[in-house]
């Protein structure tokens, strides 16, 4: 599976949002519900990331795309997705999304999903 998305997917769209810390559970919330949506729509979720330490209002959005073109697509299925409608009037009346940011960046063939190799060596000493 993680091949086919390697052979599909030429971009990712990386969202940065900034988020009311207070609210970081109901963002989790926003994201399961992605776990349907984005797929539907046409795109490839990657993951959502919540804070965890460090900066407690910063959270990420990873979703692949083919193109500019598919994320143009996607976008306008999300506009017409009944549980995208609801998911976005939800978001917007708990405020919880203060600032988003999006950007765009190409996927490096070969460079994706590449799990650690396993290793015999021992541990570094302090």
């Amino acid at each position: 599976m993680a091949e086919d998305r390697r052979e599909t997917m030429k971009m990712m769209c990386v969202i940065r949002y900034q988020i009311d810390p207070f609210q970081r559970e109901d963002f989790r919330k926003h994201a399961d519900n992605l776990i349907s949506i984005i797929p539907r729509c046409g795109g490839h979720l990657i993951a959502y990331l919540l804070p965890y330490e460090g900066t407690n209002d910063v959270a990420w959005g990873l979703i692949g795309f083919e193109s500019l073109a598919a994320y143009e697509t996607y976008r306008t299925r999300l506009k017409t997705d009944p549980e995208a409608k609801e998911d976005a009037a939800w978001m917007q009346s708990k405020r919880m999304i203060l600032r988003e940011e999006r950007n765009f960046v190409e996927l490096v063939d070969g460079t994706f999903n590449i799990a650690a190799a396993a290793t015999s060596a021992a541990p570094l000493s302090a």
